[in-house]
């Protein structure tokens, strides 16, 4: 079990390229209640402050079985999780929802969220709660910088993005500026 806390947004720290580009992220979206939800795993992605409120931006490609439930519910979540777990992010990154018990497979135990439906993990050592506020699509004619669609959507999959307003953050100590 790990051991988090409930963490108020201004005493919120942490590297965020290195969560997102070295640690990854589980990003979940549906109802835990009714066990209909899936993860994958997510290196791209912001966190800060948008229209005055603590905000997550996620992204996901139309070929993505989470983009189901990102359209479907009204929340996510996005876990961050310790070295340990890197092969069960791994896993969900490779794998499709539609093909496994991704969760399962990987060893992790959905939780209840505190603020959203959407569930959240154990074994996590971070969780921020995303209530969605507005979704919105990539498109090619957008890109001021045209060699980002020719590198990185030569398929034209452009991502769909979520942004999430952050309705609570439950952290291990290394999340909280000045943490005991």
């Amino acid at each position: 079990m790990t051991n988090r806390k409930m963490i108020p947004p201004e005493e919120f720290a942490a590297n965020l390229f290195d969560l997102f580009h070295r640690k990854w992220f589980l990003l979940t979206s549906g109802c835990f209640g009714t066990r209909q939800f899936n993860t994958m795993t997510v290196s791209w992605g912001f966190l800060g402050e948008m229209w005055m409120r603590p905000t997550a931006i996620a992204v996901v490609r139309p070929q993505r079985y989470t983009l189901e439930f990102m359209d479907r519910y009204d929340s996510f979540t996005l876990c961050a999780f310790g070295e340990s777990f890197r092969e069960a992010l791994k896993l969900c990154g490779a794998k499709s929802g539609r093909e496994l018990n991704k969760v399962e497979a990987a060893g992790l135990t959905a939780i209840p969220s505190e603020s959203v439906s959407s569930p959240g993990f154990q074994e996590a050592e971070l969780i921020l709660e995303c209530r969605k506020v507005y979704r919105g699509e990539f498109r090619k004619e957008c890109f001021l910088d045209k060699m980002i669609p020719q590198e990185f959507y030569p398929g034209k999959d452009f991502h769909r993005i979520f942004v999430g307003e952050i309705t609570q953050i439950s952290g291990t100590g290394a999340y909280r500026r000045n943490a005991e």
